[in-house]
């Protein structure tokens, strides 16, 4: 499915950095579960920042297929490793993050280059 145009993909993913940096306060995230939140904050600003097509973004250097890839392979993993990891509210959070991440994965055209895509924001 391709639903999603670049700016709104932008907008999911920085939903994602702020729900990986606020979830250690807001939920309680200690330890691991906490430490992992921060850094995958921190992994997905980079991603985002670094991608190149995604409006608003200062340097392109990623293309947008290879955040893609990352996307899904991370989406993937942090199931993985929520449900075997985790149990209780940490569990739960990397489990819906998990979900999120591979939603936007499966509604977003990473490999379209054409400029009458949904990926396209300056149709808009």
């Amino acid at each position: 499915m391709n639903l999603l145009t670049r700016a709104q993909h932008v907008a999911l993913d920085l939903v994602v950095v702020f729900g990986f940096a606020l979830a250690p306060t807001v939920l309680g995230l200690e330890g691991s579960a906490a430490t992992l939140a921060h850094v995958l904050a921190g992994v997905h600003l980079v991603m985002t920042s670094l991608t190149a097509g995604l409006p608003g973004v200062p340097v392109r250097i990623l293309p947008l297929a290879l955040h893609g890839l990352v996307e899904a392979l991370v989406g993937f993993v942090l199931g993985l490793v929520g449900w075997l990891a985790y149990d209780g509210t940490e569990q739960a959070f990397y489990l819906v993050m998990a979900a999120l991440i591979l939603l936007v994965f499966t509604i977003t055209p990473y490999l379209e280059t054409s400029s009458e895509r949904p990926l396209d924001s300056t149709k808009q």
